[in-house]
């Protein structure tokens, strides 16, 4: 069995802090899903938790109700269970997964803890495609698979990759633009949009275009979530200017290529917040307890930002340096974050047993 370790690490970007220390051995959380709400605004107190060692480049996190996570490892195709109790057990490889560079195994998603849906890349395509989740805690596996969408141009970047189920009962998808910017613009293509479709597949009645697009001139977004209100966000990896962080409007072009980040352009939508790429280069995005948690790769930081009652948002950056690439974040127990680091990838430097899963301790945020 592995342990959990708990370690103390810097809070605010910019500081001067060594790496975390050797973890020392304590109990293993249980990851329960918390029932009623936790007050917020939250702010990391710079505790962290490490879950879990020894990962091949976790893309996505998903936290089930029995207890289990299951984790998308991109390279190896693998998804795995981290059951309650800290055991790490592989669950299944998904079939016809190909990777190259930043293409494999990306998003997970659950539907009703019965159905697994993975985003991922073929020799030919991006794809998603459905799985009955099989069995319980300790010996999760994968029925058969079932297409859901697929022909999506595929590419060594920009493949997006992000699933997850809106409060609408939807499916959403952040598609890259496979490297070629025109495809953003273009609305007979998938690539370079974020995508809303039924849990089979199907293009919802209500979509903007008659289609399963949603938004589109998007570069290479790789995070959703939504707020209290039910509004979608997206965080959106820039070329070498500007990273984004965009309020999704139905049928709202964001830009690209035409515009990177903040442009004023009439005829398309501007991110709420954009950051310098060496700052950011965002994948993950959770919204927990009022607050919204961006992961970013190239700025090794957490981003945790605020929204305001003008419209405007406020962000201040943990973490800078001390954990490394950050790749995917999703709420965790008892009102925390739950993080994994990207350190194995092609772009990343590994610590000792990279890559982790950790978990941060959240407290309301403090004024001043």
């Amino acid at each position: 069995m592995r342990l959990v370790a708990l370690v103390v690490v810097a809070l605010l970007a910019g500081c001067s802090t060594p790496a975390p220390p050797a973890p020392t051995a304590t109990p293993t959380p249980s990851p329960s899903v918390t029932a009623a709400p936790l007050p917020g605004p939250v702010q990391p107190t710079g505790e962290t938790t490490a879950i879990i060692g020894g990962l091949d480049v976790p893309w996505s996190i998903v936290r089930l109700e029995s207890g289990s996570t299951l984790i998308s490892e991109r390279d190896r195709g693998v998804v795995r269970e981290l059951t309650a109790d800290g055991e790490l057990r592989d669950v299944a490889t998904i079939p016809g997964v190909f990777h190259d560079a930043e293409s494999g195994l990306l998003g997970l998603a659950v539907l009703g803890e019965k159905f697994l849906y993975a985003y991922f890349t073929t020799e030919s395509d991006n794809r998603i495609m459905r799985f009955a989740l099989q069995g319980g805690p300790g010996s999760y596996s994968l029925g058969e698979g079932m297409e859901i969408v697929a022909g999506i141009t595929k590419s060594r970047k920009h493949d997006g990759g992000r699933i997850a189920f809106g409060p609408d009962g939807m499916l959403y998808a952040t598609v890259g633009d496979a490297g070629a910017p025109e495809l953003a613009q273009d609305p007979n293509s998938l690539n370079g949009k974020i995508l809303r479709m039924t849990p089979f597949g199907g293009v919802p009645y209500d979509n903007p275009f008659g289609t399963l697009v949603y938004s589109m001139g998007h570069r290479n977004p790789q995070g959703i979530a939504w707020d209290d209100d039910g509004q979608l966000w997206a965080a959106e990896l820039g070329q070498n200017t500007w990273d984004e962080l965009n309020r999704i409007e139905a049928g709202g072009n964001y830009g690209w290529p035409v515009v990177e980040g903040i442009g004023g352009v009439g005829g398309y939508l501007d991110p709420v917040a954009q950051w310098p790429t060496t700052d950011a280069s965002p994948s993950g995005l959770a919204y927990v307890r009022g607050t919204f948690f961006m992961a970013a790769l190239g700025g090794k930081r957490l981003w945790v930002i605020y929204p305001n009652r003008d419209g405007t948002v406020s962000s201040v950056a943990y973490f800078t340096g001390v954990l490394g690439r950050i790749r995917a974040v999703t709420a965790g127990p008892e009102g925390s974050l739950w993080l994994t680091t990207s350190n194995t990838d092609d772009n990343g430097t590994p610590g000792p047993d990279d890559d982790h899963l950790w978990q941060v301790a959240l407290d309301v945020m403090r004024e001043g």
